[in-house]
């Protein structure tokens, strides 16, 4: 009778995904590091981070150009985020989860991640503003898929439907980042950086970096709109991606991770600062 219960103890257990509180533990490490870097680090990054995506942009009118399929150029648009990933550039939706577990960690403050978001997303901007300006330059036969790509955001306005895009954006980018950091597998990697692509290109989902290259584009392109309708679809969108990143996914993340883990992490720090958490955590 004994035998069931001998052959259950005897199993193997499944190969599972690293527990949340190990994932943590690297993207705290991972979030004081980006914090802890020089202006002119955190410029060139940024820079770096809009030229990756603007190639991925680029496979993008290619490919919707000669094949009008959507499903097809939404994938090649996962060319951008495989060069972000491999070549370990950032974009500032990706400074939403890293960051802000350092500063729930005690490793960082609120002043520098508002540093790091204020120079990343600037810099973002100007490398992709500079890639896009080469791309309808230097194939000016992409220009009319460039105008009709980046007319869909001014053109649905600042409504709820705007701002619902623009927080599935905030979620899935905060999401990729997460499994990014939860494994040291490339090839996992790279899945994850290919998903989010592919949703954000398919959606279209309204992600500030993104809608920023594909209107800038348009612009260079001779758009019927104006910079001022970008800045006002950009602010929108950053809104929305915050809300969706921090809100939706960010502030989950850390809940799923435990009270008790973060106290753990902050006493590495300041040795007591966690006693307040351990006793009040009921995990």
């Amino acid at each position: 009778m004994n035998a069931p219960a001998q052959t259950r103890g005897r199993r193997p257990k499944r190969s599972v995904a690293p527990a949340p509180g190990d994932v943590f533990e690297r993207t705290v490490d991972e979030g004081q590091r980006r914090l802890e870097r020089g202006w002119l680090q955190l410029a060139a990054t940024g820079a770096v981070g809009g030229i990756d995506v603007g190639l991925g942009v680029l496979a993008l009118f290619l490919v919707q150009r000669s094949t009008h399929d959507e499903v097809l150029s939404s994938l090649a648009f996962g060319t951008g985020f495989v060069a972000l990933t491999l070549a370990q550039s950032e974009l500032f939706t990706e400074n939403f989860l890293v960051p802000i577990a350092a500063i729930a960690a005690g490793r960082a403050r609120w002043l520098e991640l508002a540093r790091l978001w204020v120079v990343t997303l600037v810099f973002n901007l100007i490398g992709g503003w500079v890639i896009t300006g080469l791309i309808v330059t230097g194939i000016p036969k992409l220009g009319p898929i460039a105008i009709k790509i980046g007319r869909f955001y001014p053109d649905i306005g600042f409504g709820f439907h705007a701002l619902a895009l623009a927080m599935l954006g905030g979620c899935v980018i905060t999401l990729m980042t997460w499994m990014v950091h939860s494994t040291t597998s490339v090839p996992a990697q790279l899945t994850a950086a290919v998903v989010a692509a592919f949703l954000l290109a398919a959606g279209p989902l309204d992600h500030a970096i993104v809608v920023s290259l594909e209107m800038f584009a348009a612009l260079h392109a001779g758009a019927p709109f104006g910079y001022a309708s970008w800045l006002a679809t950009v602010a929108w969108a950053s809104l929305g991606n915050i809300l969706g990143g921090v809100g939706l996914v960010t502030v989950l993340r850390l809940v799923q991770v435990g009270g008790r883990k973060i106290a753990e992490e902050r006493e590495e720090v300041d040795p007591g600062a966690g006693l307040v958490v351990v006793q009040s955590d009921r995990d």
